[in-house]
């Protein structure tokens, strides 16, 4: 990849890139930094990278990164303690930070999944080859965080 193509195609997913990392994340600060590492290790990696395969790979060592990322900060839940309890009559939550609470419960292949397919619209292929996931891979993984999703929003009085 040369210097124009590589301007290309950082101009041509940056924002997309930024959205999914900041969707994943929720703090600017760290999403930009993020990002900031994938496309210094794109520039390192531009001879090896073909430009039709620069947006998955883009979106591939993100998605690692941001795993990376997670497990060192220790920032996942896999427990429903950062939900409101059966009951909870508070209803300061906005249906929007419930959804975000619940998106954080999932195990981080399932809300990338979710983040790609159903925030920035991507289709079952484009995600498996971001994610080294076959097209049934990226179905299934999907389809059981929508059913953990539904069941977290489900326990919810707020919703009832």
């Amino acid at each position: 990849m040369t210097r124009t193509e590589y301007n290309e195609v950082v101009n041509e997913h940056a924002g997309r890139l930024y959205g999914y990392v900041l969707k994943y994340l929720r703090v600017e600060a760290d999403s930009n930094d993020i990002v900031q590492d994938v496309f210094e290790k794109l520039w390192k990696n531009r001879k090896k990278i073909e430009r039709e395969k620069a947006k998955s790979w883009m979106f591939t060592t993100a998605h690692n990164t941001l795993i990376n990322f997670v497990k060192k900060k220790k920032r996942t839940v896999y427990n429903s303690e950062t939900l409101p309890e059966r009951g909870f009559e508070n209803h300061s939550f906005e249906a929007k930070e419930i959804i975000e609470k619940v998106l954080e419960l999932l195990p981080p292949i399932q809300k990338s999944i979710v983040l790609l397919r159903d925030l920035e619209g991507y289709n079952y292929q484009e995600i498996g080859e971001m994610l080294s996931l076959s097209d049934s891979q990226v179905k299934v993984y999907l389809y059981r965080a929508r059913k953990k999703m539904q069941k977290q929003l489900k326990d919810l009085t707020i919703f009832q």
